[in-house]
């Protein structure tokens, strides 16, 4: 169910036989006392200060005020007498004061409108900004410097606009509120549109004496360096968000957030794949066939790590917990090494003998073909 309306002299605190002198004082002295620039962010003011308006318009307006204390609420309804209308327009030559019939169907409607008001408290305009990082900041995390520039309440002022020991008039056409209401056709097809009031702009009030210092505006454009931590862990194309670090608000409306867009520099050695890391390891074909006690790297430093002999290539070992830190901070992800054995590709003759050797040993070079592989290599030296 709709919400229930208050009585309109109760609302402003008379009697209902009240003069207009009485009706005026009134409503003056409320609109003071809920403006928003005494009470930046308070919505139960702001909420007050609507029924006021409502009810001083009313009230302050002979026929208006004939027909609410005639017929209550009902008889200021701008709806009331025009729900039970059916019928074709065409033809008729309704006059709807230059609207069209698409502005009464499709536009603000039946009485009311969507004018939105800049009288209540308005938050702040989001900023962006960049950084680079290495990828060394990126694991442990870091601090950034970087240089913002954005609106800041206008310290002359403090965000009123108006110079310093002068304050701002409440416009005498919206009374406050910031929007006016403009009402069209007559009868049953009467209907009421709302709209920034164009005396004040929409701001509810006026300025006969700006502030030199912003002009009027209530804020001003400075230049900032902003501090920001970086968190461990962060991933190329994320953002951190600084809240309250955007550009002021208006009316007492809180300041917006800056965006701060991460771009991590790559490594030479790691890939990254969300908190696991893949490096590529090449060893030698000794230490793939032995065994061999390495040193790897990773992102905490070298690492002390077991090559098992006999080791294939293409091997890939899992370090549980060696990876990146979870941007959360919940854990880390693992490391993943990828053996690749290296093959010689320069061997001198001593060499080449000891491969021989060794094939001979595990059977690879059969010893009945040995003086054969011995005249093969003969015949390639005198070649040479």
């Amino acid at each position: 169910m709709p919400e229930q309306k208050r009585d309109f002299y109760e609302v402003l605190g008379v009697s209902k036989g009240a003069s207009d002198d009485e009706l005026k004082k009134a409503y003056r002295k409320l609109v003071k006392q809920y403006h928003p620039d005494l009470n930046p962010g308070d919505k139960t003011a702001e909420a007050k200060l609507k029924e006021i308006n409502e009810a001083y318009e009313i009230l302050s307006d002979k026929d208006k005020r004939a027909k609410y204390d005639q017929f209550g609420h009902a008889g200021v309804d701008p709806n009331f007498g025009a729900g039970g209308f059916n019928g074709d327009f065409g033809g008729f030559g309704f006059d709807f004061g230059g609207f069209d019939l698409g502005d009464i169907l499709f536009g603000s409607g039946f009485g009311g409108g969507s004018s939105r008001s800049r009288t209540g408290p308005i938050k702040g305009e989001r900023l962006r900004a960049s950084v680079t990082i290495s990828f060394e900041e990126a694991a442990s995390g870091c601090e950034k410097e970087i240089s913002v520039t954005r609106m800041e309440q206008c310290d002359d002022c403090k965000g009123s606009g108006c110079a310093p020991g002068t304050t701002a008039e409440v416009c005498p056409d919206c009374r406050g509120s910031g929007q006016v209401r403009i009402q069209r056709g007559g009868g049953p097809l009467s209907f009421t549109t709302t709209a920034a009031c164009p005396k004040c702009g929409g701001s509810g009030k006026i300025i006969h004496s700006p502030c030199k210092s912003c002009n009027g505006v209530g804020s001003v454009r400075r230049q900032r360096k902003i501090t920001v931590n970086i968190p461990a862990g962060i991933d190329n194309g994320q953002a951190v968000s600084l809240r309250g670090q955007g550009s002021a608000g208006k009316n007492g409306g809180p300041a917006g957030d800056l965006l701060i867009s991460v771009t991590v520099r790559p490594h030479p050695q790691f890939k990254r794949d969300g908190s696991d890391l893949y490096l590529d390891q090449p060893v030698t074909f000794l230490q793939a066939a032995l065994g061999a006690e390495l040193e790897i790297p990773s992102i905490d430093g070298k690492l002390k790590w077991t090559l098992p002999a006999g080791t294939q290539p293409g091997t890939v070992f899992r370090l549980r917990g060696k990876g990146m830190p979870s941007v959360n901070g919940r854990g880390r992800g693992d490391q993943y090494v990828n053996v690749s054995v290296k093959v010689p590709t320069s061997l001198n003759n001593e060499q080449k003998e000891a491969l021989r050797s060794f094939g001979q040993a595990m059977g690879e070079i059969p010893a009945e073909n040995d003086e054969g592989l011995k005249g093969f290599f003969e015949k390639k030296k005198k070649k040479r």
